[in-house]
């Protein structure tokens, strides 16, 4: 059994930081490829970060220069530092981990969200 885990919202001001975790844990042989997305009120789900298990990373326009998305694969952990933060990045955010248990079968698992309310 694979869980995902998010965690490290909460509430900042605006300039402030925050970072995110997500942790995979369970009969786990490696976690590959890990996006974050966030979604707010009626809106789609928009990918915010990729990282590949090589360490490439891509990010979305709306938050180069200020995301940052790395990896421990020896902790099975994402991380996505966050930096000057906006009032537009509030929203809950997702992690979603492409793994490969320790029966060589590989899915596509989302951890529950972490809300990220910027305000002053």
């Amino acid at each position: 059994q694979v869980q995902v885990v998010e965690s490290g919202g909460g509430l900042v001001q605006p300039g402030g930081s925050l970072r995110l975790s997500c942790a995979a844990s369970g009969t786990i042989l490696t976690v590959n490829g890990v996006d974050w997305y966030r979604q707010t009120p009626g809106k789609e789900r928009e990918s915010v970060a990729s990282i590949t298990r090589g360490g490439s990373t891509n990010y979305a326009d709306s938050v180069k220069g200020r995301f940052t998305i790395s990896r421990d694969n020896a902790k099975n952990t994402v991380y996505l530092q966050m930096n000057s933060l906006k009032p537009e990045d509030t929203a809950v955010y997702y992690c979603k981990a492409n793994i490969r248990n320790r029966f060589f079968a590989t899915n596509v698992y989302w951890g529950q969200g972490t809300q990220v309310t910027v305000s002053s």
